[in-house]
């Protein structure tokens, strides 16, 4: 192995690892709000790939009529439970983002799909799609049992896991779909020569983890997430909703598994159950940062990232025994320190 290889598998590595980065973030993001290991995380990461891929190769992504359908049963959830209640002062807001967007979003279909179309469109288009299933799904399962224990919590995100991986099969199919990247060329940079596509991303997750920054240091409903996470109760007692905080919470994670997907679409075929194996990758940076230390789990999705590169090189047929055996004596090396907890500590 000479340098060039090195510098390559190190390139291959770093553009991984932001990926990898980005989700086991909103995987630590979601457990330390709503204690859910949302195992569903990579689901958005094929949503997101798949559905940009379907617009730009001019054809419907079966997302649309999947948020549909998902608006349709959580308007009628709220309509129950408003009816229930005999409160119905809120049930317009629900009919809003639930009903109205997803069908002005199905009717405006026709002019994204024309060929002049920008790629950046496209991709906006996408999101505004995918990511309304993040609080969606929340309403529909997690809501109804965020006070169950974290083991029924992990239960239900497997459940909700394999649903929407057959949903994935159904809406998209199981051909492989690949995107355009969103930069051409090369780039000499630091003495070696990148990727632009490599830059784009390495550059787009350091602007959104930036910007996750900003929310949670700089803004009111950042903050109310953030004393969510550190204690439950007192926010509740202070009058934070854990509801909303769920809400935001899963709107984060979807914006963040769907532009994940997409930065990673023009470099790997994206398959119905790809987003799975992608998410796991994120699982185990996370477990590195313990669920709980953001820096640390940004670290250790660096080096999955690049330990999956070089393994890829020396034994490509055993790349992911390799990567996922780490998650061993990081766990090892987390139990030295663990203390029984009640689930609300």
């Amino acid at each position: 192995m000479d340098s060039t290889i090195v510098l390559i598998l190190l390139q291959d590595g770093l553009l991984n690892g932001a990926i990898y980065a980005l989700l086991g973030l909103a995987l630590v993001l979601v457990f330390a709000v709503t204690r859910v290991i949302f195992i569903p995380q990579g689901e958005f990461v094929t949503f997101g790939a798949l559905t940009l891929a379907f617009l730009v190769n001019g054809q419907v992504p079966g997302t649309v009529h999947l948020l549909l359908i998902m608006g349709g049963l959580v308007f009628l959830l709220e309509l129950g439970c408003a009816i229930r209640a005999k409160v119905f002062s809120g049930l317009w807001r629900t009919a809003l983002w639930a009903l109205a967007l997803p069908a002005a979003l199905y009717y405006c279909l026709p002019l994204v799909l024309q060929k002049d179309t920008s790629l950046w469109l496209q991709v906006i288009f996408s999101m505004a799609l995918v990511v309304p299933m993040g609080p969606m799904i929340y309403r529909l399962v997690y809501q109804r049992v965020a006070e169950a224990s974290v083991l029924v919590l992990l239960i239900t995100s497997v459940a909700v896991h394999f649903a929407l991986t057959g949903l994935g099969l159904v809406f998209f199919g199981a051909e492989g779909w690949r995107t355009p990247p969103f930069m051409t060329g090369q780039v000499e940079l630091l003495g070696m020569t990148w990727s632009a596509q490599t830059l784009f991303v390495l550059a787009a997750a350091a602007i959104l983890i930036g910007a996750l920054w900003v929310f949670f240091g700089g803004t009111l409903y950042g903050r109310a997430l953030r004393a969510t996470a550190v204690n439950r109760r007192g926010a509740r007692l202070v009058g934070i909703s854990t509801l909303m905080s769920g809400r935001i919470t899963f709107t984060l994670a979807a914006a963040i598994g769907t532009l994940s997907g997409m930065l990673i679409a023009p470099v790997t075929t994206i398959y119905y159950d790809t987003g799975f194996l992608i998410g796991l990758k994120g699982f185990v940076a996370a477990i590195v940062g313990g669920l709980a230390s953001y820096p640390l789990t940004a670290a250790g999705a660096i080096f999955v990232g690049i330990l999956e590169a070089f393994s890829s090189f020396w034994a490509s047929s055993y790349k992911e025994v390799i990567v996922f055996t780490f998650i061993i004596p990081v766990l090892l090396w987390r139990s030295f320190g663990v203390r029984p907890v009640d689930d609300e500590d």
